[in-house]
């Protein structure tokens, strides 16, 4: 294992450099967004709702323009970071652990003619590689669940915000009264021992100097993204051949299944966090 990384990064690593994951995260996931899509109806096509969840998100931080400078923690692909960088002249530094994801990400922005806009670094958000107060927004989605120090991520979060700099991410989450064991199926899959919370998040916030602005909690949209990337998995199984091994297909299926299980159960919450660093 590499020092850089704590144990679960490391392990969430292995798994997004892997072909079976690379592939089926950008065939039948999203291509550009590997994160939950916000629908407006159950069959919705994914790649439609997650770029709604993009828009939707920026809609939130004002001033959004070729002055703002942005950190992506996770940014997978980068079809946020594209999108903020093409449609608002955003600069963005994206920060992914997966080498994999970081070469697809760099071919498709100089595909869109926007590499003067993105750097694309390999790293960790354990331990972001960039002074203190260097951005006026940090963004996120679906991706602190995968850090065994959440804490961590927002002290560093905080860190590199400039005063009065936002914070919004999405994560899948843990409801904060979920029972004791119930999302062991969930937890399995992915290598973890928990989930963040609203509550966990709020109080890591305020601890490192962000303010609430808003939670906006849109938990149906995880059963129907889960739901929805299970059966477009079950429907391409046959194209997937050489790309994606039959036993991961199978895998993947059972854990989707458990996700819509404890979600559609109450255990999983979902939606747009957003946080402002106090002003000096």
């Amino acid at each position: 294992m590499s020092d850089t990384y704590s144990a679960v990064v490391e392990t969430a690593r292995t798994y997004y450099n892997s072909e079976d994951a690379d592939n089926f995260y950008f065939h039948v996931w999203g291509g550009e967004d590997i994160h939950i899509g916000i629908y407006d109806a159950a069959d919705e096509a994914i790649a439609a709702a997650s770029r709604r969840t993009v828009e939707r998100m920026a809609g939130l931080v004002p001033g959004l323009g070729p002055d703002t400078r942005v950190l992506d923690m996770g940014a997978g692909y980068g079809g946020a970071a594209r999108w903020l960088a093409g449609h608002l002249g955003c600069r963005i530094t994206a920060l992914n652990l997966s080498e994999r994801e970081n070469a697809r990400h760099r071919e498709m922005n100089r595909e869109q003619d926007l590499e003067h806009l993105i750097e694309v670094v390999d790293g960790s958000f354990e331990t972001v590689p960039s002074p203190g107060g260097s951005y006026d927004l940090v963004w996120s989605q679906d991706a602190i669940l995968h850090s065994g120090r959440r804490e961590q991520v927002i002290a560093e979060a905080a860190r590199v915000l400039r005063p009065g700099g936002r914070f919004v991410f999405t994560d899948p989450m843990q409801a904060d009264d979920c029972p004791p064991g119930v999302l062991e199926p969930v937890l399995a899959r992915i290598h973890l021992d928990s989930l963040g919370s609203i509550g966990a998040y709020r109080e890591a916030a305020a601890r490192h100097g962000l303010a609430p602005m808003e939670v906006i909690e849109m938990t149906d949209n995880l059963v129907t993204h889960y739901s929805r990337v299970r059966e477009d998995l079950i429907q391409a199984r046959g194209s997937l051949g050489g790309k994606v091994s039959d036993a991961y297909i199978d895998r993947m299926i059972a854990g989707l299944g458990h996700w819509v299980d404890a979600g559609s159960s109450g255990y999983l919450r979902w939606g747009i966090l957003h946080f402002k660093k106090a002003a000096d």
